[in-house]
């Protein structure tokens, strides 16, 4: 009995030590080193204007106003409390009316041709709902509505996407913009 004793205080004592070791000092040094060396990074990447949150690098915002490239369709219509897609398959009528929808605005929105091709991204929400990037394919298409609407020259709004132009991962990958930034940098030129 005494050496079950002993057994029992030897355990207790190393989970007490690995519980504030790994529970509370761990955590503290590394919260402590993120917001010293990546406090950026750390707080979500928040972008401001005029010393006020207007969103994050990271999260897709919803943009509908003609004046404004549009992000991705979003399942969850944008709500960064919670992502997920649709989970629809590719046969699902309800993706497909989807789609067939979108498809149909975008060319009504955009001033496209019946048979004009049509970027997968500009119709096909992310897993997540809350993609923050489009293609630059998706981008151009929607030049000529934002020239017109803002009454500025399709080449400026060409110069400032290849300007926040960037690829997701620098190895591999499509060129895209950060549709908030891009719009950003939009609201900038007046």
């Amino acid at each position: 009995m005494g050496e079950m004793i002993k057994e029992l205080k030897r355990a207790l004592i190393i989970f007490g030590t690995l519980a504030l070791v790994l529970g509370i000092i761990y955590p503290l040094v590394i919260t402590g080193i993120s917001q010293v060396a990546f406090s950026y990074q750390a707080n979500g990447q928040m972008i401001k204007l005029n010393g006020t949150v207007v969103g994050s690098e990271l999260i897709g915002q919803s943009f509908e106003a003609p004046q404004y490239f549009q992000g991705r369709p979003s399942a969850i219509d944008y709500n960064a409390s919670t992502s997920g897609g649709s989970n629809y398959g590719p046969t699902n009528q309800k993706l497909i009316d989807r789609v067939n929808k979108t498809i149909n605005e975008i060319k009504t929105n955009d001033s496209l041709s019946a048979n004009a091709t049509i970027p997968s991204d500009m119709v096909m929400a992310s897993g997540s709902g809350l993609d923050r990037y489009i293609s630059v394919e998706d981008a151009l298409i929607q030049v000529p509505r934002i020239a017109k609407t803002r009454n500025i020259s399709e080449s400026t709004i060409k110069d400032l996407i290849q300007k926040t132009e960037e690829t997701q991962f620098p190895w591999i990958g499509q060129p895209v913009v950060n549709v908030l930034k891009l719009n950003m940098a939009l609201d900038g030129i007046h």
